[in-house]
């Protein structure tokens, strides 16, 4: 006990955390004081009792994905009836629709589609800068990867082509868990730890900023779980690139990995572990799209200090069985009832409006 209480005491008192007194944290904490302590910490970074959220839209541009991950219930290959790629009519009215409803972003991801061009997604981007004033948060490190493959050129020449085309941020999706053994069994048409590493390391050199996430909750052991937040950290020490990171937990239906989902109180645990252990990321999300509107409140005093996107269209996690919804006036709502303001804000968390 006494251990446990000086681990707590370094966190309270702005002292970094190694990683095996996270796994101590994680293993032997009261759910409790693991909320005292994130919270703390939350309200040190963030004095102001103000929770953040986006106004945005998830266009996903394909389901055609050759990586098959055994996670993902959205994903179609090609032959498959209910493969698409997008059309340029549907992206401008999905944007469109968007912007009149108070959006200011795109989030832009699809799945690696094996006869999409660097180029084409190019060409995707700068059709709908052509047409409207939006922040483009898009393409995942495994998407970029992918590309720069493809076109047989190098991260940097990739990334260039895309930031030229108007690409402004990149998401942290397609982590799961940073750890190659893992990886190689839920994902193994995916990039590897260290190349999804790579991709955000140059993204952030080359003047891109990006947010960070890790989905937890299926084949994963603590001991791998703390290790992708060490690399998240130590990364984040190097390039100073990531601005948010949000932990969320695996959504098991419709999919090929046979597990019980994770509790509300494991998310829970892990999320005020998250905010401890990234001393260094100033914004911790909550996951209101896998938990649900009562537990994002709940993560409020967990360390969480934003909500994420409205979500005006998601359709990854969906396929998982999983449809919340939030509404803007439903987002304030909760952040207010929860004795917070809320506040509206675009995709480095500069307030909106």
């Amino acid at each position: 006990m006494a251990q446990l209480e000086l681990i707590l005491d370094k966190s309270i008192n702005q002292e970094r955390l190694s990683e095996n007194e996270a796994l101590t944290l994680y293993h032997e904490a009261d759910l409790l004081q693991l909320a005292h302590s994130a919270d703390t910490m939350r309200r040190r970074l963030h004095p102001e009792p103000v929770i953040t959220y986006v106004v945005d839209r998830n266009i996903n541009y394909t389901n055609i994905c050759i990586s098959k991950c055994r996670f993902c219930a959205f994903y179609r290959s090609p032959d498959d009836a209910e493969a698409y790629v997008i059309s340029k009519a549907d992206v401008k009215r999905k944007i469109a629709e968007t912007i009149e409803l108070g959006g200011t972003q795109i989030l832009l991801q699809g799945g690696i589609h094996p006869e999409m061009s660097l180029e084409d997604h190019a060409d995707l981007m700068r059709f709908m800068k052509a047409h409207f004033t939006i922040h483009i948060h898009g393409f995942s490190p495994p998407e970029i990867h992918q590309m720069a493959l493809t076109a047989n050129r190098t991260l940097e020449e990739t990334i260039a082509v895309l930031m030229e085309a108007g690409l402004d941020s990149i998401p942290g999706g397609g982590a799961e868990i940073l750890v190659d053994r893992v990886r190689r069994k839920i994902s193994p048409g995916k990039c590897s730890a260290g190349e999804w590493l790579r991709v955000m390391r140059v993204a952030h050199q080359m003047g891109l900023r990006s947010s960070a996430t890790m989905m937890f909750g299926h084949i994963e052991t603590p001991e791998e779980m703390i290790g992708h937040l060490s690399k998240i950290r130590t990364l984040q020490d190097e390039t100073g690139g990531f601005t948010a990171f949000t932990p969320w937990t695996f959504q098991p239906k419709n999919t090929r990995i046979n597990v019980t989902p994770t509790s509300s109180a494991v998310y829970l645990k892990v999320l005020a572990l998250s905010r401890l252990f990234l001393d260094n990321i100033p914004n911790i999300q909550a996951s209101w799209v896998t938990q649900g509107a009562k537990i994002a409140q709940v993560a409020l005093a967990f360390g969480a200090n934003d909500l994420g996107s409205t979500m005006i269209e998601e359709n990854v996690v969906a396929a998982a069985g999983v449809q919340f919804r939030m509404p803007k006036d439903e987002m304030i709502r909760l952040v207010e009832t929860a004795g917070y303001s809320a506040c509206q804000r675009d995709c480095f968390y500069r307030p909106v409006g």
